[in-house]
């Protein structure tokens, strides 16, 4: 049996959380760190004498059998989402697993409560289940994302570090995010001079193409050209060949970390994307394009009733949305109240507690 070394592995696909905690790791403990970066992962992590980072694809043999390695001799694994090898790792007795999640809320049902789960084989669903039961804890920013965990992952109560979202300790870093800024207006000296508008939406399988996305930027062009620009945020799988059409008003921006870019918007328009939780601490407006409420919750699944839940007008179309930003949306009350009941425990010195929790208690 090959022995446990001094080190900790992430998992990553998102990134932001593992970053965060794997620095304070670092910062607090001689743990050597094993970054393993799947395909999707589009964040950059910096090597070093203490930290490995590793290409993992599960199509490359040689790539699967050093994960397997890494978690098998690992005194800790953090993951920051599902991720099928944990079904058949074996962990040692001592071996704790943590599961950091990407979001520090959620409108849309995952785990055990997500609707496509009535279309998988029953094989499926047990190895769901089993990668489950292996995170020994989940970290949380809040209790309402505790009670989701809890129904998402059919966990105990005992199985939660209520200690708060990692990487939501960049909007309390006054150094962090002045660099940030720095960066975002030498890209986009514009910024300067106009109000943003960051459009964030959540990725759709039939969204591949500029032109399917649901929002009429020529109507919002014409409109709003004099005090605005319109940055966009998507998925990297859609397609944009459309970004030059107004050189000086709209931005591509989702090569960018998404909270830098939060940090410069003047306003936020959204629909189903965790992107809210975070922008919530800022105590900027938002507006929530739900063109298809309807047909999303049908199709997919939410946990509570929509409008109640967003702390913003609810709109569906480009022109409710143009009405509304002229109008000026007052709604910082409902959106001190939101980020108070989803960010609860986030208060900049999460990734602190998190280490502090795992490995000095």
């Amino acid at each position: 049996m090959l022995p446990l070394k001094k080190k900790t592995v992430f998992i990553a696909s998102f990134g932001q959380n593992t970053l965060f905690t794997a620095e304070a790791l670092e910062k607090y403990t001689d743990q050597t760190v094993i970054i393993l970066k799947t395909k999707k992962c589009m964040l950059h992590f910096d090597s070093s004498a203490r930290r490995k980072v590793i290409p993992f694809r599960l199509a490359n043999p040689i790539g699967w059998f050093i994960a397997v390695f890494h978690l098998a001799t690992s005194q800790k694994v953090f993951a920051d989402n599902y991720y099928g090898i944990l079904a058949a790792a074996k962990f040692r007795q001592h071996t704790k697993c943590i599961q950091l999640w990407h979001a520090a809320g959620a409108v849309k049902k995952f785990g055990l409560k997500d609707l496509s789960l009535g279309e998988r084989r029953p094989s499926a669903c047990r190895r769901f289940k089993k990668v489950y039961q292996r995170f020994d804890y989940v970290v949380v920013g809040s209790e309402r994302m505790t009670a989701i965990f809890q129904e998402a992952f059919g966990l105990a109560g005992n199985r939660f570090l209520r200690k708060g979202v990692p990487r939501t300790d960049f909007f309390f870093n006054e150094e962090m995010k002045i660099k940030a800024k720095q960066s975002i207006t030498h890209n986009f000296p514009i910024i300067t001079e106009k109000k943003v508008i960051l459009y964030a939406p959540t990725y759709r399988d039939d969204e591949l193409t500029m032109n399917q996305i649901m929002i009429d930027v020529d109507k919002i062009y014409d409109r709003l050209k004099e005090d605005y620009i319109l940055l966009i945020s998507i998925h990297p799988a859609v397609t944009l060949d459309d970004f030059q059409m107004y050189p000086d008003f709209l931005f591509n921006v989702s090569n960018y970390p998404i909270n830098h870019i939060l940090l410069i918007s003047d306003v936020l328009i959204t629909d189903y994307s965790s992107v809210m939780f975070e922008f919530s601490l800022l105590n900027k407006p938002m507006v929530f394009y739900a063109y298809d409420l309807e047909e999303y919750s049908r199709t997919k699944g939410l946990w509570e009733d929509y409008e109640s839940l967003v702390p913003g007008p609810v709109v569906q179309s480009t022109d409710q949305i143009i009405e509304v930003l002229v109008k000026e949306i007052s709604s910082r009350n409902m959106i001190t109240e939101f980020s108070k009941e989803w960010n609860t425990y986030s208060n900049g010195r999460s990734s602190e507690a998190l280490i502090k929790a795992i490995y000095f208690s």
